[in-house]
This record gives structure tokens, sequence and C-alpha cells, in this order.
């Protein structure tokens, strides 16, 4: 069985029904769509599939809590979790699973989306994402804690290496089997990072770290919107609890 559960974690989101639309036109092997709704029903609606499943709660839980309710709810063989503003390469589930081991964490090729035009946008004249450092606690005082910031350095050098090792991530995207979820990371922490904050540096350092890896596939992408302060943040979260899971981490 290599069927690819697609786990999106979803509060307050506009664009969810198109990412779900998205996710099931652009797939070319089996599929299952596990949405979480934390706290919310989307408008519009979703539409129904045989192989769509929706959990929701009344009362809003956070990210982390999701995603772990959603990989318990998935099927398949592989786990990926998208944000829901995400628009994907055709056959990017056949891509991804083609080359990801047990202890493997994978990450596809990362552009922006124009997700009212529902298109590669192509005003953004950044170069699309393949690698990720590892940034100290303190390079961003406004944002204590362990970034994964864009390295252009590393993707000049490596520009025709299409399977490479990746130090960290943004956490908008992610493939690996429901294995390494469940037995090697035990899901998501919620105890000491919270509810939503730091998800690919536990991810990402819990793998290097235990003898996994994480890789970039540049063979496949996907497109991310950055929502600022045109769509605004879909989950909250305190100052004061980013503080205390950032500490943490």
């Amino acid at each position: 069985m290599s069927k690819v559960s697609v786990l999106i974690p979803t509060r307050n989101e506009i664009f969810l029904s198109k990412t779900v639309d998205d996710v099931f036109a652009k797939a070319r092997g089996e599929i299952e769509v596990v949405v979480y709704l934390d706290g919310y029903w989307p408008d519009p609606p979703l539409q129904e599939r045989p192989n769509l499943i929706i959990l929701h709660v009344d009362e809003a839980l956070g990210m982390r809590p999701g995603i772990n309710a959603a990989a318990a709810a998935a099927t398949g063989k592989y786990l990926m979790k998208c944000d829901a503003h995400c628009m994907f390469d055709e056959g990017f589930d056949e891509v991804l699973k083609a080359e990801c081991d047990d202890n493997w964490v994978v990450v596809p090729r990362r552009r922006s989306l124009d997700a009212e035009n529902w298109c590669i946008d192509l005003t953004n004249k950044k170069a699309p994402v393949d690698y990720h450092y590892l940034a100290w606690p303190w390079l961003k005082p406004q944002e204590l804690g362990m970034h994964g910031n864009v390295w252009n350095e590393r993707a000049k050098q490596r520009l025709d290496i299409l399977i490479d090792d990746e130090m960290s991530s943004q956490g908008s995207c992610w493939f690996m089997t429901k294995y390494h979820f469940d037995n090697f990371l035990g899901g998501l922490n919620c105890h000491g990072y919270g509810n939503f904050v730091q998800e690919f540096q536990e991810i990402g350092n819990k793998t290097w770290l235990g003898g996994g890896q994480v890789k970039i596939n540049k063979k496949t992408w996907y497109a991310h919107l950055h929502k600022g302060k045109r769509y605004g943040r879909g989950y909250f979260i305190s100052q004061r609890k980013m503080i205390e899971g950032t500490l943490w981490s």
C-alpha cells in the first residue's frame, strides 16, 4: 500500500476549499485528504468526496493537536502535511513517495502563490525556495526562537542536485512515512512547545539528531501563500505562549 494521506490543519481559512480541490486535481496516485477544522466551519463548505475525511472540534485547540488528530485518522503509508493555502505540481504525490526512506522527512520546492487567481505569483521575483539554514535564537530579537531561514547561497552552489540535504524548513509542507511520524517522532509534542510554534524545528531536529535525514526534493513543487497583513493569521497565538514554546525549543 502506498497511499498518501494529506493532512490539512485549518482555522479561519478562506482558501481551504481551493487547496483541497487542488490536491485532488493534481495527485496521480491513491490519496486521502484529512481536514482538521479547528473551531470553525469553512465558507464555502467543502465538497463531499469518498476519500475526504473531515474532523471538527467546537473549541479551537491549536495546530499541533490538529496535525496529531489528522495523522491518527490517516490510513496511508505516507503523510503529507500542508497549510490550507497551497497549490501543487502535477503528480506531486508520486514524485515525493518515489524517494522517501522510512527515516526521511522530505520537503518539495516552494514557490509563491497568487491565491486570488490561483496560480504561481509571477509578480514575486524571488527564486523558488530550496534550502534553509537553522538560525540561532537571537537572530530575530522580535521573534524569539530558532528559525528556518532561506539559504540562497546554498541554492546557487547546489543548483543541479535534485535530492539534497536540508537543514531546516518553513513548515508549510512536509512529507514522511506514517511510521516515522508515529513511531520515531511520536507525533508533535504539545507539552513544552504548546499548540503552535516551532513545528519544523521539532520535526527536523529530532529527525537529524535521531539518525534520520531531512531532504529537499526539487523534482516537484508547491506554491504557498504568504498571508501577511492582507489575509491575516488563521491561528491565533498569544505572545506569552509563543515565548514559552520557543524557550522550550
